[in-house]
């Protein structure tokens, strides 16, 4: 949201000024064990709508989902959908149709390349866990897109369903029983505010972590390899301001990151006892030490 604000500021919105912000929030924690029909995301999207607001900002696919079901009308702004395609949210990238556009996190794309570097990390591992959620509508996509990856690398995958915190240490005993050599956690913005837990959890039980979400190794993490989320929100305002000024959300390209960061945590490979091979180390951006 700090990046989302500073790229309205930079284009001249100032929050009670020009512009007012209607807030909804759920934790994903608490949406995973309610029905389909009863989702968060579902409600405020629709109170959203009843407040006729000019556009509504989105994070996920989930939540996007929730705003496109509400409304057909009002222009949707998506900042981390990882596959608006598959999500079913566009009709294509170039011209997305309906009133959605924004940016795509290219979490499915980046997948295979995720689970490679772990491998160039570890080169011994043969078994890797995969830390998924189901209410996430992208996470299936990118299970298939691993499974084809896997046969290539020659890994045995362990997916693992965790929907909220509180099942982190039964995933974590599953991977341990079946003697997982590695760990890739898919993009949910639910694990940045539970990521203290998380990397102790992969500490302990000795797993190298590959993590979808860059600020991961900063934080603690082994390494991780994607795109920068704060970046994505702060090009999310330059569609809020394009279709204030007129434009149809339909008519603008959802836009794919062009940078992305492969980062590595020596702290936390050291802990893990793990050396990082040289080459792998040249290919980082950054190497925290």
């Amino acid at each position: 949201m700090q990046a989302f604000k500073q790229g309205l500021r930079d284009l001249g919105y100032v929050e009670g000024k020009n512009i007012v912000f209607e807030y909804r929030w759920q934790p994903l924690e608490r949406l995973a064990n309610l029905g389909a029909d009863t989702v968060p995301s579902d409600i405020y999207a629709a109170e959203l709508v009843r407040l006729n607001v000019d556009v509504i900002v989105v994070g996920t696919g989930r939540a996007a989902l929730s705003a496109k079901k509400a409304t057909e009308t009002i222009p949707i702004v998506v900042a981390l959908a990882p596959d608006p395609v598959g999500e079913g949210l566009a009709a294509s990238l170039a011209r997305p149709g309906g009133n959605i556009t924004g940016l795509s996190f290219l979490s499915t794309e980046l997948a295979s390349k995720q689970l490679e570097l772990l491998k160039a990390a570890v080169p011994t591992v043969s078994r890797v866990a995969i830390l998924w959620t189901g209410v996430i509508p992208s996470h299936p996509l990118l299970l298939r897109e691993l499974e084809v990856a896997a046969r290539t690398l020659r890994l045995t995958l362990q997916p693992l369903e965790v929907r909220g915190p509180d099942e982190l240490d039964g995933a974590f005993a599953a991977m341990t029983r079946q003697r997982a050599g590695g760990l890739l956690v898919l993009p949910n913005m639910n694990w940045v505010r539970h990521q203290a837990r998380l990397h102790d959890l992969a500490a302990k039980h000795r797993l190298p972590a590959m993590y979808s979400i860059v600020g991961h190794a900063d934080a603690g993490g082994l390494m991780a390899y994607g795109a920068d989320a704060r970046h994505n929100w702060g090009r999310a305002a330059t569609y809020v301001d394009k279709i204030l000024k007129g434009a149809k959300p339909g008519d603008l390209p959802i836009e794919q990151p062009t940078k992305f960061e492969l980062v590595l945590n020596l702290k936390t490979a050291k802990v893990l006892g793990l050396t990082i091979p040289q080459g792998l180390l040249l290919q980082a951006d950054r190497v925290i030490q």
